[in-house]
């Protein structure tokens, strides 16, 4: 089983979780800018973390065997904090690297104006950098939100076929499938979605332009989720080629979009003590 984790936060995770991940089939993530979990100081805060992301966290990775590429945006929650906004007019700096796959997250997390503004100039910066574009849903009125972040992008400009809408349930992703946008579930404990779940939503829908991600941060959750997701797909009586369509295919065609998803650099074949031996698998 191959796994590509379209939406896991690894700048907030160990060196043993890439390890664990490496050895159920992970071998690529995508990590979205995020929040740190307190507040920033002033937009000069992101310019390290931004770095991070997009230059030492590819290595990181590289050295337990896995591709790793980010997405770059002011997420909406700091969308609301004037200390941070004036990072709007600095974010064509990584948008332009080579490992930056889309622009995210986006999106709504109060349905406040401050959020609106972000969301509308971040999407045009998406247009003009030829980037995909991956949507945060709010953890409160999620279908509120659903409705408003499509009603932006139309009026954008954007593809529907280069934006995510991401953390949908049940009770959303009916709302995303006729805008043609991609879809995508977070398998992450008790807030959002889990295996027995994405499963149902699988066969009702069928497999076209969903992504399944662990979204795994500081938080209380699974880097391992994806993983668990095809192990549960199998039990119910899914192929393995159904399987890594889910946990492969469709991130590698979505990600795909931005021109820039190289997966050549990293053909381990076995990891040992601290150190992975490298070949052509």
């Amino acid at each position: 089983m191959r796994i590509f984790d379209p939406h896991i936060h690894m700048t907030s995770r160990t060196t043993d979780d890439y390890r664990r991940m490496y050895d159920s089939g992970v071998r690529t993530v995508v990590e979205p800018a995020f929040w740190s979990g307190q507040p920033r100081t002033s937009p000069e805060s992101f310019v390290d973390y931004f770095d991070s992301i997009t230059q030492w966290e590819p290595y990181r990775a590289s050295e337990f065997g896995i591709e790793h590429f980010s997405t770059i945006a002011l997420n909406p929650k700091e969308a609301n904090d004037t200390r941070c906004t004036p990072i709007l007019s600095m974010l064509p700096r990584w948008l332009n690297r080579d490992r930056v796959v889309a622009v995210g997250e986006i999106g709504f997390d109060e349905m406040t104006p401050a959020e609106e503004h972000a969301f509308e100039a971040q999407a045009e910066m998406a247009r003009d950098a030829g980037l995909p574009v991956l949507v945060h849903t709010p953890h409160r009125d999620k279908a509120v939100g659903v409705r408003r972040s499509l009603d932006l992008l139309a009026a954008s400009g954007l593809s529907t076929e280069s934006v995510l809408v991401d953390h949908l349930t049940e009770l959303t992703y009916g709302l995303v499938v006729d805008s043609g946008a991609w879809m995508g579930f977070s398998i992450y404990p008790e807030t959002k979605m889990d295996p027995v779940r994405m499963v149902a939503v699988l066969r009702e829908h069928g497999l076209e332009r969903i992504l399944v991600n662990s979204a795994a941060d500081w938080g209380r959750s699974n880097p391992l989720a994806t993983s668990d997701v095809g192990h549960a797909m199998l039990a119910a009586g899914f192929s393995d080629d159904d399987v890594d369509q889910v946990l492969w295919r469709n991130p590698v065609e979505f990600f795909g979009r931005s021109g820039r998803l190289d997966l050549g650099g990293v053909a381990p074949t076995t990891v040992a003590g601290n150190s992975i031996e490298r070949g052509s698998e």
